[in-house]
């Protein structure tokens, strides 16, 4: 007997099957979405959304500092908690390492439930390498904010010591895609220990519709790669213009060719990046990852101003991104990330407005022409120059945590630089290795295996838990 012909899928609403595949999720309609940016107007919108909880409240951010914003955030998380309101605290144990025992015990005395992420253990010793960079508020799963911003007073500013807020977006979301953020937040929860969250008691059984947009969350962990796939299909459907803003750019390469692509076949590709450096020359250094973009067309932008810390991307005035992905390997590929696609115009518009304001605050990045000789029929790479600034100076004192913050923005360029020169220091690594081994086979053979030996119980273990993940 022969086998029916399988019966295929029509084609209609192939684009957005394709997005819902990439990203791991539905498109959720029924939502509000509100563009917010910068601390004061994302901490005036998450301490409103906390006010007015009443069923329960789970925050999970990769760094809560306990200075004023933290200590703000802990008394309204407190009194919540003493009113009977669930609370949950997620933090990554890296990125808050820095905050005292005592915030915490506060925080749990009070009834809330506090867990780290991803402490040192000798079960799984690569977890280290795997952190949880999400920034997220889901309240009484009807609605939250998410984005880019940690909790702390780089976001906010100090005008005693003239400091700006960073520059960040979040967005605040009301209705359906809420519960979606829920589950994202419940399964780093089970993952960190905790116990799951009971929806069937905690929360309303259904989401009150809130507005007409269209929300896809997108929730990376380690191996699954949802953001950069659904980055890399936003960038091969876009036809018109991308307009992206990034904190740490060091894509990978497969990225980079796809900025290029779309820059080459007409879009009109636009980047921001940071831009400050104490460091001229490490700063240049740095830059050389921009000469194929600037080639293929894409205009860059270096940021004036205090730290840009946002990840955004707007494409064809519709398609927008807001999320706590950087376009670098460990956001895209190793790190718990938390990202909102949305489909919308109005947002869309709103995003374009944002970015043409802090472009203005800019200095377009330009290759300029060298007047020297050719070599050997060789000539000299054109020299990068930044226009004229267009917009007022900025009368802002960097902090420590920005200055950090700044060297890490540099190191992942000079990374990304050097992969053109990255055979070179290869060669010299096994060259030292082999000296080493002939000099000193008994020590180096001890080296080895020791090092082969924690390699493969890390592995063993790593390999279980995406087996139990799935």
């Amino acid at each position: 007997m022969t086998a029916p012909t399988a019966r295929l899928r029509p084609s209609v609403g192939g684009l957005s099957r394709a997005l819902d595949r990439a990203a791991g999720s539905q498109a959720i309609p029924g939502n509000a979405v509100t563009l917010l940016i910068d601390g004061p107007e994302t901490y005036a919108a998450m301490h409103a959304q906390i006010a007015a909880a009443t069923r329960r409240i789970h925050l999970e951010n990769y760094i809560i500092h306990d200075d004023v914003v933290g200590e703000r955030f802990a008394e309204a998380l407190i009194a919540k908690a003493r009113a009977g309101v669930r609370v949950r605290v997620l933090y990554d144990w890296v990125g808050s390492f820095s905050t005292s025992r005592r915030f915490w015990k506060k925080l749990r005395d009070a009834g809330a439930e506090v867990r780290a992420f991803g402490p040192p253990r000798l079960s799984d010793p690569l977890l280290i390498f795997a952190r949880d960079h999400r920034k997220l508020l889901v309240v009484d799963g009807e609605c939250g904010v998410t984005g880019g911003l940690c909790l702390g007073v780089e976001w906010t500013g100090d005008a005693s010591k003239s400091r700006l807020p960073w520059r960040d977006t979040a967005v605040g979301i009301q209705g359906p895609a809420a519960r979606a953020l829920d589950g994202a937040f419940a399964r780093a929860w089970v993952f960190s220990g905790g116990r799951a969250p009971d929806d069937g008691v905690e929360v309303a059984p259904d989401v009150t519709v809130a507005g007409e947009t269209v929300v896809r969350v997108v929730a990376t962990e380690p191996g699954r790669e949802r953001a950069y796939r659904t980055i890399d299909l936003l960038l091969g459907m876009s036809a018109e213009r991308i307009w992206i803003t990034e904190a740490y750019l060091a894509a990978p390469q497969r990225m980079y060719q796809a900025i290029q692509d779309a820059a080459r076949d007409g879009a009109d590709v636009r980047m921001l990046v940071p831009g400050s450096s104490d460091l001229p020359t490490v700063r240049n250094l740095a830059r050389v990852g921009y000469r194929p973009l600037l080639r293929a067309g894409v205009r860059i932008w270096e940021w004036n101003g205090p730290m840009l810390h946002a990840k955004s991307i707007v494409a064809d005035g519709r398609w927008c991104r807001v999320g706590s992905s950087n376009l670098n390997v460990s956001s895209l590929l190793a790190n718990w990330e938390l990202d909102i696609f949305i489909d919308d115009e109005a947002l869309g518009e709103e995003m374009e407005h944002q970015f043409r304001t802090d472009a203005a605050a800019a200095r377009e990045v330009l290759l300029r022409p060298r007047k020297l000789p050719a070599i050997m029929g060789r000539k000299f790479p054109p020299k990068l120059a930044l226009a004229a600034a267009s917009g007022d100076a900025w009368g802002h004192v960097a902090g420590p945590w920005e200055r950090i913050r700044v060297a890490a923005v540099i190191a992942g360029g000079l990374a990304y630089g050097a992969r053109a020169a990255l055979f070179g220091p290869i060669a010299l690594v096994l060259l030292v290795l082999s000296i080493a081994f002939a000099l000193a086979p008994g020590a180096m053979a001890l080296v080895a295996a020791v090092v082969s030996g924690i390699g493969a119980v890390a592995l063993g273990v790593r390999a279980l838990s995406h087996r139990e993940r799935g």
